[in-house]
């Protein structure tokens, strides 16, 4: 089952003691959202939410789960930026507070690997430096779905948290290992906007890897993030994907930590 606009999109699944849920929404929907939930899933209670990161869009319902006593799985990276203030001046503005103890990720991985749940195996994995430092993405064999939290996009060009161990290479390399997993029926849930599929992945990659090189070529030529903007490599995919500004700065921005350390 897929819930939309709650900040982000949500996927849930029911269980015999209570729902999956991967992903939460913003706080402020998570009262409605989880109603919503247990109407469509018939259970009254989250037994395990995934939280794909640490980004406010997806950490919304961890609160009343926690507190509920569900099971909260993430990144250890994810309870790490969860447990402590955070800035972040490329994907929201101001500082975060850390989340209250019993909204914090209770079970975490460093990697990949799989747990049950409802008779099928639920498949998890680390994204590496993708969207956040801590991404996990969700596949559930059973049903082929994937969950690829903020590593993809289909509406909208995704900002990637530079000051936050993210950068553009981590990006294109996570859409190149989904590329290469993911088949022709799979489908594929990102952050937020429409289902995708192989097709939009394999796309999105070389849409990325073309960039890559491009951005690579205006290092060694001495630009600044002011000039990948200005030159506007992107332009084409505008009317699809809208303006690329804050997208190019980012991660152009992100590409100048990796290689040219202070």
């Amino acid at each position: 089952m897929l819930f939309e606009g709650a900040g982000s999109n949500v996927m849930a699944m029911p269980g015999d003691d209570g729902a999956l849920m991967i992903d939460g929404g913003l706080a402020v929907h998570a009262g409605a959202l989880l109603r919503a939930l247990y109407d469509a899933t018939g259970n009254d209670r989250i037994h395990t939410l995934i939280n794909t990161h640490w980004h406010p869009e997806q950490t919304g319902a961890n609160e009343a789960v926690g507190r509920s006593g569900g099971v909260i799985f993430a990144h250890e990276n994810t309870r790490m930026y969860l447990s402590n203030p955070v800035h972040s001046s490329a994907t929201f503005e101001g500082r975060l507070e850390p989340l209250s103890k019993a909204a914090r990720p209770n079970r975490t991985t460093r990697g990949d690997g799989s747990l049950e749940f409802a008779g099928r195996r639920i498949d998890y994995g680390y994204l590496p430096q993708a969207h956040t430092d801590g991404d996990l993405y969700v596949h559930i064999p059973d049903l082929n779905v994937l969950a690829a939290g903020g590593v993809v996009s289909g509406e909208r060009w995704p900002l990637l948290d530079y000051r936050n161990g993210a950068w553009f290479g981590g990006r294109v390399r996570a859409l190149e290992w989904l590329a290469e997993r993911v088949d022709p029926d799979t489908r594929v849930v990102p952050a937020h906007g429409r289902l995708l599929t192989r097709r939009d992945v394999v796309r999105h990659r070389d849409i990325y890897r073309d960039l890559f090189e491009t951005m690579i070529g205006y290092m060694n030529m001495g630009f600044g993030p002011e000039d990948a903007v200005e030159h506007n490599p992107l332009e084409s995919y505008e009317a699809e994907f809208g303006d690329p500004s804050a997208f190019l700065d980012g991660a152009y921005r992100s590409m100048l930590i990796a290689y040219v350390p202070d």
